[in-house]
């Protein structure tokens, strides 16, 4: 009994001397965790995480048992692995620093700016031209710029400058086309640039899956952009959105709400009428 009062007290006495101080510090250092696994969550940092975490259960079970060697041994490698980190996880720091930035005052994107009918009738272009191209066989890689900037990936590619419509993309992508490899760039219901080339996934992907949808899975995972892709092979359309890869879509009304929804941030669990949002009418 006396032990249990003697915890009660120490514990009572913790408590009033806990501040809103010692509050705001538990607070912004459990926020930082949370963000830190979001940034980890599918990703390899993950299992490197896993790794430091053993070594360091294994350096507490040789303090516990007295082991100089092994301390020494542990110690030595977790300082060579603390120096390595950053540079193991530059992907990971990168993407939770844009993620960071994307909640800054700056304006917001083109893509954010457009109007319910004007974003409407991108997504008409867009589904159709994804239609158009899968029924063909050739194969489509189109990035929609949110608010990570792309400039460096247009910098690398052609100059475009036009406006957005399927007859566009189909002639960008025709494989006559001195443009059609690589990927088009869209800035709100522009096209910016073409044969742009992006950073591909280190992604475990399905054999499957060729260059143009690692491609789209790099750029996602890289930045929040929209990437619809169209295999010239099975002539389906994917999206990649917050690196992963949506389902198969061969109908152009699937690819059409598919994008309604990344690009209005539905989620897909949520009902609604895309048409109606989009200020359509029924038969519109």
């Amino acid at each position: 009994l006396r032990r249990e009062l003697d915890l009660l007290g120490i514990l009572v006495q913790f408590v009033s001397q806990f501040g809103w101080r010692d509050f705001l510090d538990v607070a912004f250092v459990s926020v930082g965790l949370y963000y830190l696994l979001l940034a980890l969550k599918g990703t390899r940092g993950v299992q490197i995480m896993q790794g430091v975490l053993f070594l360091l259960a294994l350096l507490l079970i040789a303090h516990t048992a007295r082991l100089p060697t092994t301390i020494w041994l542990l110690q030595g490698f977790l300082v060579s692995v603390a120096v390595a980190l950053p540079v193991i996880f530059q992907p990971e720091l990168r993407r939770a620093l844009m993620r960071l930035g994307q909640q800054g005052i700056l304006p917001s994107s083109a893509l954010n700016k457009m109007g319910k009918e004007e974003l409407g009738k991108l997504i008409d272009e867009l589904a159709y031209a994804a239609s158009a191209l899968g029924q063909l066989r050739q194969g489509a890689l189109i990035v929609l710029e949110r608010e990570t900037g792309l400039q460096e990936f247009i910098e690398n590619g052609q100059a475009i400058d036009g406006r957005v419509s399927s007859k566009l993309l189909q002639s960008i992508f025709n494989p006559a086309s001195p443009l059609h490899d690589g990927a088009v760039i869209l800035r709100g219901s522009d096209i910016v640039a073409a044969q742009c080339y992006l950073p591909l996934s280190d992604a475990a992907v399905n054999p499957k899956f060729g260059t143009r949808h690692r491609a789209a899975l790099g750029i996602a995972e890289q930045t929040d952009a929209v990437v619809l892709v169209v295999s010239e092979e099975t002539g389906e359309a994917r999206i990649a959105h917050d690196r992963e890869l949506g389902r198969a879509m061969t109908e152009e009304a699937d690819v059409r709400k598919a994008l309604a929804r990344h690009l209005l941030n539905i989620p897909e669990t949520t009902k609604v009428n895309i048409r109606q949002l989009l200020g359509k009418q029924p038969n519109g």
